[in-house]
């Protein structure tokens, strides 16, 4: 799978500058830019490019027909989702067999009550190439439902309402809103976020009254910084209604009474620079997870209406150094918290009456709920119920499949709701994971995750897949997927370079992977490949890396870094462009990422963001294979990104490895919105990565 006579579309080059107060720069297919998605010359190209793809992989087609048969046929088709009991009402949701969207119920008291269907998604996806509900939302008295629906992949949703008790679908359309609502306790007032059409930031915190045309909602709040994003949620009482703001490193919280007919919003506390807090409610108090004075967080308790006294606010679990509190749950008898502790994620449980009886500086006794596989993932499930010893709580590993567990925190037994099927001979034992730390090029210790198919010698000769994401904090688990399977089943070694940029070693973690320290998310990527090639886990010549989004940045960083130390990449709507995208304010989100990636009108962080971005930065030399895929209509990455990135590649690569490009017309960010058709991307790239390994059966 190299070079072909079929040759790839060239787009023309047409120099544009691209200014700033730092400098000005050359791009020369800036013209790929549409934010219409309707220049006739732009989609003839991106058609081109999907065509050269396609012609380029057609003789891997029946290979990559094979794998989708292989993942699909590990997927139960009649699955469901574990239910949960609120408002005397029990919830999941539900698959069919052969079809794409999910059936949302409910049954009323307990699990064998009539089912009563709230959303047919395969029925509301007729006419549409894609589609994706988010966000139900039901009243407190069971009668409304509300939801958003997005018919594009833009993150652009439509909000509706349907009568539960006539089960109508009411005309009424509220378009570009956030996938955020909250019922006011009249069950008519539903408060929800409108958007920005041009920048997609949620600005506008609206009231909607059930019966009234939308145009004449009243605004409850007007977002006029543009580095925050803006959502409402519930208190877990059901008492408080919360607009939360969240920028990079900064939040601010308001709450207002859920029965007040005026819905009067207070602040919280007021937002300050590294100040990031959140908020639950229980009995008289407010709880806050709160970064102030405490790096890897800690859990305070505060009265209502005391909360700008910050001399009242007194710790419930302080900070730790070794343990960084990711989120939280509050009970009427205990709190869970969901930590990362040695790198991984876990579960921790204090009881209100250990705190009580503690010495008053937070410190009471904890403990995990605890696991014995190297390398897994416990988190938080959902728990509506205040007064109960239970917390349901996901685990897996790369080994395990997502498992549902309730644990009894008075018992200290856990009983299993569910473990996702995998269809066919899966065996757990036929299969080995490890965790352990490669040594970064600055003497730190990054974590890696690894699993690979036992009876794999470590030789220096198995092919390897190396993943990472490192950005924004958020942490990448080891846990399963059965499409993995394909993979591992022909010998591959997968792992995971929780590289610096997440949190899985706490908050510094983070801050060592961003701004002016970004550079260290990419060299510690490839300082793990090279650590894994030094402990012979994998051959030189078949180690292949793949990331998505802020993970294709890392793609795209790398491939200029150190091309020859992969065979393959595979970047997934990538981010490449940086400074042109966080130069234009116009584009969607921009500004809420200075503080991830730096302000390029300063001139310390444009020279920084430009000696990495890897569009600025490809040159002429030799690079790997690459797979690099995009929707028109992502909103996250914009399309021209990748595609710009690719005609630059193309232009000066020196080798003969394929550089190939697939857009998906129909779609944004996340890819395709069936259950089953994501699999056909995952089999396309799969069958890219088999077929440069020399795999093809």
């Amino acid at each position: 799978m190299e070079m072909t006579d079929y040759p790839p579309p060239i787009p023309a080059i047409r120099p544009h500058t691209v200014t700033s107060p730092n400098g000005a720069r050359a791009d020369p297919y800036y013209w790929l830019r549409d934010d219409e998605r309707i220049n006739p010359e732009v989609l003839a190209y991106l058609h081109a490019e999907n065509a050269y793809r396609e012609r380029y992989m057609r003789g891997a087609k029946p290979f990559e027909n094979a794998l989708y048969e292989e993942i699909v046929a590990r997927i139960k088709q009649d699955d469901s989702s574990v239910p949960y009991r609120k408002h005397g009402y029990w919830y999941y949701s539900r698959f069919e067999p052969g079809k794409e969207h999910p059936i949302f119920a409910r049954r009323k008291g307990s699990l064998e009550a009539p089912e009563e269907v709230l959303l047919d998604a395969n029925a509301l996806a007729v006419g549409h190439d894609y589609y994706r509900i988010d966000s139900l939302e039901i009243s407190p008295d069971n009668h409304w439902l509300a939801f958003c629906e997005d018919t594009v992949g833009r993150r652009q949703y439509s909000l509706r309402f349907k009568n539960l008790i006539s089960g109508e679908i009411t005309a009424v359309t509220i378009p570009d809103v956030e996938a955020d609502l909250a019922w006011a306790a009249d069950n008519r007032t539903l408060l929800y976020v409108e958007k920005d059409p041009e920048t997609l930031l949620g600005i506008y915190v609206k009231k909607h009254v059930l019966g009234t045309d939308p145009r004449q909602d009243q605004l409850a709040f007007e977002q006029t910084d543009k580095s925050f994003y803006t959502g409402v949620s519930k208190s877990k009482s059901d008492r408080f209604i919360f607009i939360h703001m969240e920028s990079t490193v900064s939040s601010e919280w308001r709450y207002a009474e859920a029965n007040d007919p005026a819905l009067s919003f207070k602040t919280f506390l007021p937002h300050e620079p590294d100040h990031e807090y959140q908020l639950e409610h229980l009995g008289g108090d407010f709880i806050i997870r709160t970064n102030w004075l405490a790096r890897n967080f800690r859990l305070m308790r505060v009265r209502i209406g005391r909360e700008s006294q910050r001399l009242d606010w007194h710790d419930v679990v302080a900070h730790r150094d070794d343990t960084f509190i990711e989120d939280f749950d509050v009970f009427t008898r205990f709190l869970a918290l969901s930590v990362r502790s040695g790198g991984l994620a876990k579960i921790s449980i204090t009881s209100w009456g250990e705190l009580q009886s503690g010495d008053g500086t937070g410190a009471a006794p904890q403990f995990f709920i605890a696991s014995d596989e190297p390398a897994y993932a416990a988190s938080l499930s959902v728990n509506p119920q205040l007064d109960t010893d239970l917390v349901r709580y996901s685990y897996s590993s790369l080994t395990t499949p997502a498992t549902v567990y309730d644990y009894n925190i008075r018992t200290r037994q856990q009983t299993l709701l569910k473990r996702d099927p995998v269809v066919g001979s899966y065996d757990p034992a036929d299969y080995r994971s490890e965790f352990l730390f490669a040594t970064a090029r600055d003497g730190t210790r990054i974590p890696v995750s690894l699993v690979y198919r036992a009876g794999i010698e470590r030789d220096g000769s198995a092919p390897l897949l190396q993943y990472a994401y490192g950005a924004y904090g958020l942490s990448t688990n080891p846990s399963f997927t059965a499409a993995r399977l394909s993979l591992l089943d022909r010998g591959f070694i997968y792992a995971i370079a929780h590289v610096r940029g997440g949190q899985e070693m706490g908050r510094a973690w983070y801050d060592d992977g961003r701004m002016l320290s970004k550079m260290h998310s990419f060299t510690d990527f490839i300082d793990v490949t090279r650590h894994l090639i030094a402990l012979r886990y994998a051959a030189k010549d078949k180690v292949f890396a793949m990331g998505g989004s802020a993970g294709g940045l890392l793609m795209g960083a790398v491939a200029n870094l150190s091309p020859g130390d992969y065979r393959g990449i595979i970047a997934l709507v990538p981010f490449v462009d940086v400074v042109t995208t966080m130069l234009d304010d116009t584009i969607p989100l921009t500004t809420n990422e200075y503080d991830e990636w730096g302000n390029p009108n300063r001139r310390k962080d444009y020279e920084y963001m430009l000696s990495y971005s890897p569009y600025d930065n490809v040159r002429a030399q030799a690079y790997p294979a690459m797979l690099i895929t995009t929707g028109l209509w992502d909103s996250q990455v914009q399309y021209y990104e990748p595609a710009k990135w690719i005609a630059k590649l193309r232009a000066l690569n020196t080798g003969a490895h394929a550089l190939l490009l697939r857009i998906d017309m129909e779609s944004g960010h996340g890819g395709k919105s069936g259950r089953f058709q994501r699999y056909r991307e995952i089999a396309m790239e799969y069958a890219f990565i088999l077929g440069q390994a020399g795999i093809r059966e």
